[in-house]
């Protein structure tokens, strides 16, 4: 079954389906319902342009776990020379 054939509108007229960046992050993190998974797949396979849009936030995702935060040198510089004239100062 097409994405075209699983959404008609009144008419019976294939119906434009439109998925948010929200709606593939939840379908990413398998946080969507089996129906809206059903319309995802589907859409999936007939848009390339969600299949692009999906594979970034793929690789979003997987460059998140990579990300390594640490504080600017002048920071740990500023709590040293703190450390050293508290010591000094209860010395």
């Amino acid at each position: 079954m097409t994405l075209s054939e699983f959404y008609k509108d009144i008419n019976g007229l294939p119906m434009t389906i439109l998925f948010t960046p929200e709606d593939l992050l939840r379908y990413l993190y398998k946080e969507t319902s089996p129906a809206m998974n059903a319309a995802i797949e589907a859409a999936l396979e007939e848009d390339w342009t969600l299949r692009e849009k999906l594979e970034v936030l793929k690789a979003s995702a997987r460059n998140l776990d990579k990300i390594m935060e640490s504080p600017r040198t002048e920071v740990i510089m500023n709590i040293l020379q703190y450390a050293r004239e508290t010591v000094t100062a209860t010395a």
